[in-house]
């Protein structure tokens, strides 16, 4: 069938030619044109197997014989195609982008449907003769996902846990046994509770947690409950959908449990967060499901969660502060770290490690300690612990006059001198350091739980009895101050 003369009036056009007549006609002829300026024409079935591919597009494509490759999946010859999803839903874009090797292609798909319109497959033109005129378009495109790529690399660095459990610095029994505790629960994939005071390095313990376990190379994602207002902090865990709340940002952000997912999400100071989050911090941890706030949508996670605190939960628990579901829930293993003045020992080896640390960040001489400098560190109670050392080590570097520093010098730096020894104490005229009180408490504490056990032959029931506890916050306390063992 084809336009004759006679269906054209005296100015060339059609006259009483029907539609279908005409779509009969153009059809073939807009097929042959497409076909033969394009770079490559290809076509699917519904399952997305190639019925026809014609001879430039295959040798483009490096295949010999294009009746090889009848009957095969589409995307065995071209991974990144999208004909599938044409083929099997109509839709798509009239024009895009396919990558193929080095190269990226510009394409266009067509659903193909029978007389009934009934979706048979799909068409791809290859318009790779109109590349040049979208160069600056497909420049552009590279562009943004190179930069995509390198964002990407840089947040998964940041991500990425630095230290390592030989890190945590000291050779006292205590920190030998902490970091033996510390390998073992490494290779448990459980949720795990770090107890210790501030300044005693729960984050570098749990950084090297995270490295020496199945999931090191998954990122490590912290947040210090702490350090964040109430009112953000379900934004920052959960994410929020766009514009959940009045000044949201009009995009989706992503919270902490959705970017540690595969990884480990390390909450510190735990037991400052809000009891209303607490319940929903429960159920993403018994669920391994997070909802964004303002959303309905749920995501399934895979975070592992380290939480860390320097309070009491068990007394938290007891004044209705903290919710003893979630407390059971955090506290499936875990591992207290000693305070600095219950392993003085290690004073000297810390002290070696930070200098050495502090000169290559300032780039001075390192600076050095004498002996009675060393012995004044070695009887301070420390209640800031590492961190309280770190900064006095830091002002001695900034402040010191020579490489060395004296006794002298240094005690010129401590906030508080340092206790006195009963020689001294007539000649200098210093009271005895009075420590802070919750270290007196502690302190209290410990001689009454082990007064408990040699009273009661190391019976625990009986010795919960006599103190006048339950037998759990016992077994918590023991642990709390080393006494865990039998």
């Amino acid at each position: 069938m084809a336009i004759t003369r006679s269906d054209l009036d005296e100015n060339g056009l059609l006259i009483g030619v029907s539609p279908e007549r005409f779509r009969a006609v153009a059809m073939p002829l807009l097929f042959d044109q497409l076909n033969a300026c394009c770079e490559g024409t290809i076509a699917v079935n519904r399952q997305a197997q190639i019925v026809w591919i014609n001879d430039k597009y295959a040798a483009r494509l490096g295949v010999a014989d294009p009746r090889g490759v009848l009957g095969r999946p589409v995307e065995e010859i071209l991974p990144a195609s999208r004909l599938r999803q044409v083929a099997q839903g109509g839709q798509t874009p009239l024009l895009d982008l396919m990558a193929f090797g080095d190269e990226h292609f510009v394409v266009t798909r067509m659903p193909l449907r029978d007389e009934c319109g009934t979706l048979v497959g799909a068409i791809g033109f290859v318009l790779l003769d109109r590349a040049l005129r979208l160069e600056p378009l497909v420049a552009k495109y590279n562009q943004l996902q190179n930069r995509l790529a390198a964002t990407q690399r840089e947040l998964a660095q940041v991500r990425q846990a630095r230290y390592s459990i030989a890190g945590f610095i000291g050779s006292s029994p205590a920190v030998s046994e902490l970091k033996r505790q510390a390998r073992r629960a490494a290779q448990l994939d459980a949720t795990l509770l770090l107890r210790g005071e501030t300044g005693t390095g729960k984050e570098l313990l749990a950084q090297g947690i995270h490295n020496l376990s199945p999931r090191a190379r998954g990122p490590f994602v912290a947040l210090n409950v702490a350090a964040i207002p109430d009112t953000l902090v379900e934004a920052e865990l959960f994410g929020t959908a766009p514009g959940a709340y009045t000044g949201a940002e009009r995009k989706a952000r992503i919270g902490k449990f959705e970017l540690a997912d595969g990884g480990t999400l390390f909450l510190d100071e735990i037991g400052d967060l809000a009891l209303p989050l607490q319940a929903k911090l429960l159920r993403v941890l018994q669920e391994q499901e997070v909802e964004p706030l303002g959303s309905n949508r749920v995501r399934r996670i895979d975070v592992r969660v380290i939480a860390a605190t320097h309070v009491d939960l068990e007394a938290r628990v007891a004044a209705g502060a903290f919710r003893g579901d979630l407390y059971y829930r955090l506290n499936v293993l875990s591992l207290r770290l000693p305070p600095l003045r219950e392993r003085r020992e290690d004073i000297r080896l810390l002290a070696e490690h930070l200098l050495d640390e502090i000169a290559s960040r300032s780039g001075q001489p390192r600076l050095e300690l004498d002996e009675e400098a060393l012995e004044v560190l070695g009887v301070q109670s420390w209640p800031g612990n590492v961190r309280e050392l770190r900064n006095l080590l830091e002002r001695a570097q900034l402040q010191a006059e020579g490489n060395l520093l004296g006794r002298q010098a240094l005690l010129a730096l401590l906030d508080t001198p340092p206790p006195a020894t009963p020689e001294e104490a007539p000649s200098t005229g210093h009271a005895p350091l009075i420590p802070p009180l919750a270290h007196s408490l502690a302190d209290a504490e410990r001689t009454a739980l082990q007064a408990a056990l040699a009273a009661c032959n190391g019976n625990r029931r009986r010795a919960a009895q006599c103190l006048g506890i339950a037998r759990a916050s016992l077994y918590n306390k023991l642990q709390q101050h080393g006494l865990g063992k039998r």
